[in-house]
């Protein structure tokens, strides 16, 4: 046990500049002691302890900010960097040596039953304020950036940004599918082709006003021709 606790704290000090010492960590880091309360929540969850195991995650989410379902499934040296408002679903797993910054959610989209939380692999970082919501696989060494939203499967060593996120890397070379120069970017294009339509519509609204316009001119009379006196 003491040598599980020892490799994660020194895998929290490996990871976090700030962390001047293994006694910092034990006693003043959020994310650390919601990982541990987890742990023992988790315990009495697969003892059929439902209500107790709630409990204790409850107890450390009004104490940490941190809110970890004590059904989740998460592997070892799990970091969790500051940690306020990071929400991990009942059904997500997470693997070994995982980074979650702030405002992290693992969760659902509130279509699915059974599996409805997504599942991380090994050394996977997510970035402050992303959220990964759905039942499906980011794979090992994946980075997510901070504030994405993905909505799909991330493959292995890619790096996901956007709303929702793409892949714009891939073992550290930029894909193909997202060059800028062959490929567009589909939310400027979208917005390029509403601003030709707009501008089309727009003429075509002048030309009827104009057209109308001149069909309510009231149409000027013939000059009376000159009378010529009598002689």
């Amino acid at each position: 046990m003491f040598s599980k606790l020892k490799a994660e704290l020194d895998s929290i000090m490996n990871r976090d500049p700030a962390a001047r010492s293994r006694a910092e960590v034990y006693f003043l880091y959020s994310g650390f002691k919601a990982v541990r309360s987890y742990r023992r929540a988790h315990w009495f969850y697969e003892h059929g302890h439902e209500f107790l195991a709630r409990y204790i995650s409850q107890r450390s989410r009004h104490k940490t900010g941190i809110e970890i379902h004590p059904g989740a499934r998460i592997g070892k040296n799990l970091f969790i960097d500051h940690g306020m408002g990071v929400v991990i679903g009942e059904t997500a797993e997470i693997g070994d040596n995982c980074t979650l910054y702030q405002g992290v959610t693992l969760g659902g989209t509130g279509k699915d039953r059974g599996k409805r939380h997504p599942t991380l692999g090994n050394n996977v970082l997510v970035g402050a304020g992303a959220k990964i919501l759905g039942p499906f696989h980011v794979g090992d060494n994946a980075r997510i950036a901070a504030g994405a939203v993905v909505l799909e499967e991330i493959p292995a060593n890619a790096t996901a940004v956007g709303v929702p996120a793409r892949v714009v890397r891939i073992n550290g070379v930029r894909s193909a599918s997202l060059d800028q120069i062959h490929y567009g970017d589909p939310v400027s294009q979208k917005l390029c082709y509403l601003e030709y339509e707009t501008a089309r519509l727009k003429k075509e609204l002048n030309t009827l006003w104009m057209r109308e316009a001149e069909e309510k001119k009231p149409k000027g009379k013939e000059p009376e021709k000159e009378k010529l006196p009598d002689l």
